[in-house]
């Protein structure tokens, strides 16, 4: 069965079991017959939950059926121990002599509203305006004389002024009104409240019409001793009542089987019948006294009250049994949660790591690349040096370069030489010096190279800047002594950043 049931529930759309959650939620009923309702309502959930509480009505086709099939079985008595009973059961229709309550069928509100043709409309308007006309002259002569109202009452056809009565009192309700007013202040939601609360429901029925109820309501129902028994917390009391002139309250008169005014009855859940069981426990027919109507509350309410209490200290071990679990479910949660965020910050120690090789890396490689192509472009410039003039080159100038590490180049230099090519030589110095260079080096791709010294004359002090150009006749003379001054990046920054300033200012000038 489990299974059929499970397949059952595999095979709903997701509306259906919003539809059954909800059904299930008021009325406690079993899935696979909540299921079967359900569908029988179109899985319309208000209808579902009125079959359920107020019974099913007649279907005239299976009556027609049943019908030509067999004759009407005669209706058999049937009794009811409503000790055991549930109650949720007892609201279904049953045999009764009184007349039942009828069945209102009200217009669905997406029924579209007829109208009578535009050329009608115009052909009765005359008449609907003389209708107003001496309708609102009645209204006007009825106001001014009330005695004839009264007097066309009492001449008018009984039928009217039965449907014209209003036996209970208030304004007539659209359907979305009942509905609400039903859900708001029912006798199904106090049923609920009763079970879901472990309270007694006090059910209290009048019928305006008896003699004794309104002295009842004044002298028992409202009595102190009455209010204090009921609004005393620690009897559990909850208390519904209404006129058997209402729909719902003649409903549940007659559920309960109800034949003497005032009537009020004590419904409980009974754990022993089922677990979603709510009989009858007691019963108060007629006129009683303050006293005597406290004394049968009092014992209806502690006869029933060690099951109460069982099922009560039950609720309260599963309580605190979820409590302690949602506990430990939210320490586990949280213990979750910190080690996730342990294990983020690992993981994101581990990736700054991981990142930070990598650009390490990154930059030893482009540092090695820098030094391979700086490798190869000495040997390739060292090769496309010009060769040093002999000394029957009368204008040729003779350069000493002190390096940094004391060491000292001479060399002639041929007097249309480029400064750049004394440049040239200071950083090609130690290949210059290995006569077992390559012959053959290329030039190498993508490369920029840049001198990381300067030559300067110590005195006077003089800078021979490369970027500057001009030949070495020019800028040294026939002859000089220089020094290699390495520049350090910052010094390279300073340069920089004047450099820039001086073409700024030369293009502020020029503009």
């Amino acid at each position: 069965m489990s299974e059929e049931l499970d397949l059952d529930l595999d095979r709903l759309s997701s509306t259906e079991r919003s539809a059954l959650e909800t059904y299930t939620s008021v009325t406690g009923q079993e899935p696979a017959q909540a299921i079967a309702l359900l569908r029988r309502s179109q899985w319309n959930v208000q209808i579902a939950i009125a079959k359920f509480f107020d019974g099913e009505g007649p279907d005239p086709v299976e009556e027609a059926r049943e019908a030509l099939q067999s004759p009407p079985p005669r209706p058999a008595r049937r009794t009811q121990n409503l000790m055991t009973d549930d109650f949720t059961e007892q609201l279904a229709p049953a045999p009764r002599s009184a007349d039942p309550a009828p069945r209102v069928n009200t217009q669905p509100e997406s029924q579209p509203t007829f109208r009578p043709p535009f050329i009608l409309a115009l052909l009765f308007t005359p008449f609907n305006l003389v209708y107003r006309l001496l309708y609102n002259s009645f209204r006007l002569f009825g106001t001014l004389f009330p005695f004839l109202p009264r007097l066309f009452n009492t001449t008018a056809n009984p039928a009217l002024q039965a449907a014209r009565r209003n036996t209970t009192g208030r304004r007539p309700l659209g359907p979305k009104d009942t509905a609400a007013r039903f859900i708001q202040n029912g006798y199904n939601m106090a049923l609920e409240k009763s079970h879901r609360d472990l309270k007694y429901l006090l059910i209290v029925l009048l019928a305006p019409e008896h003699d004794d109820t309104s002295g009842w309501v004044r002298d028992t129902l409202l009595a102190p001793e009455v209010a204090e028994f009921i609004n005393d917390p620690q009897n559990n009391l909850l208390v519904w009542g209404g006129s058997v002139q209402d729909s719902e309250a003649y409903q549940v008169a007659n559920s309960l089987k109800c034949t003497k005014f005032p009537f009020a009855a004590v419904v409980v859940h009974t754990p022993n019948v089922s677990s979603t069981a709510m009989s009858v426990v007691g019963r108060i027919a007629g006129t009683t006294s303050p006293s005597e109507f406290t004394a049968k509350l009092r014992a209806i309410t502690s006869t029933n009250q060690e099951p109460l209490e069982r099922i009560r200290a039950t609720r309260a071990e599963q309580q605190a049994s979820r409590s302690l679990r949602e506990e430990q479910d939210s320490a586990y949660e949280r213990s979750l949660a910190i080690d996730r965020e342990r294990a983020r910050q690992r993981r994101e120690a581990e990736a700054a790591r991981e990142r930070e090789e990598q650009e390490a890396a990154d930059r030893l490689a482009v540092e090695e690349k820098k030094q391979r192509d700086l490798e190869q472009w000495k040997q390739w410039r060292a090769q496309s040096l010009g060769t040093e003039p002999g000394t029957d080159v009368k204008e040729a100038v003779r350069v000493s370069v002190r390096l940094p590490s004391g060491e000292r180049i001479m060399r002639r230099f041929a007097p249309e030489a480029d400064i750049e090519e004394l440049y040239a030589v200071v950083e090609c110095y130690e290949v210059l010096q290995d006569e077992s260079r390559p012959t053959d080096a290329s030039e190498p791709e993508g490369f920029t190279h840049e001198y990381g010294f300067r030559l300067v004359s110590p005195m006077p002090r003089a800078v021979y800047a490369v970027q500057e150009g001009g030949t070495i006749r020019e800028k040294i003379g026939r002859g000089g002594n220089l020094l290699v001054e390495p520049i350090e990046e910052e010094e390279e920054e300073e340069e920089d950043g004047e450099a820039e300033e001086v073409k700024e200012g030369r293009t502020e000038v020029s503009s």
